[in-house]
């Protein structure tokens, strides 16, 4: 979980196939209507949400129902919307992608996403810090990508998360 650009899908990509577990990427969820917004520049609302994090349960649990695991690549920004998502496994691991706001910021300007770095700002505004009641670990994003990912990998190892 994190801000776009914090680098969900470079480390999420990676982090499943090593860990034999099944990657889905939130933003293929997404209606037509909800990328178009954002394409705008236009931050989504909660109602623009509710539809897409419930496809991602979906997801989740017909992954579960074939006995895989599931590593998604999701803002979850709010505690809503990671309780939303927990709706699929009470037990989820969030591991939070933080880091510097100008590495994030040059990540944006340089990649082809319809996320448009102008959002950035609103994205960090919307962002709630986990809580102590909630399974998560921080990784942090402000060293070489295979650290990163050598980082999640041992995180999720010692909450005892395997692939499968």
């Amino acid at each position: 979980m994190g801000v776009s650009g914090s680098g969900k899908s470079a480390v999420g990509v990676p982090t499943a196939q090593r860990s034999g577990a099944v990657f889905l990427e939130a933003d293929d969820f997404h209606p037509r209507a909800n990328v178009d917004k954002m394409s705008a520049g236009i931050a989504l609302t909660d109602q623009d949400r509710w539809p897409w994090l419930d496809a991602l349960v979906a997801a989740i649990r017909s992954e579960h129902e074939r006995g895989h695991s599931v590593v998604l690549t999701c803002s979850a920004l709010r505690r809503v919307y990671r309780d939303r998502l927990r709706a699929a496994d009470p037990h989820m691991l969030f591991l939070h992608l933080s880091g510097d706001r100008a590495v994030i910021q040059q990540r944006m300007e340089l990649r082809e996403h319809f996320m448009p770095p102008a959002l950035l700002e609103s994205q960090i505004a919307t962002l709630e810090s986990l809580d102590d009641d909630e399974h998560h670990a921080a990784v942090n994003i402000d060293q070489p990508l295979a650290s990163v990912i050598d980082d999640a990998i041992a995180t999720m190892a010692r909450f005892g998360l395997t692939g499968g």
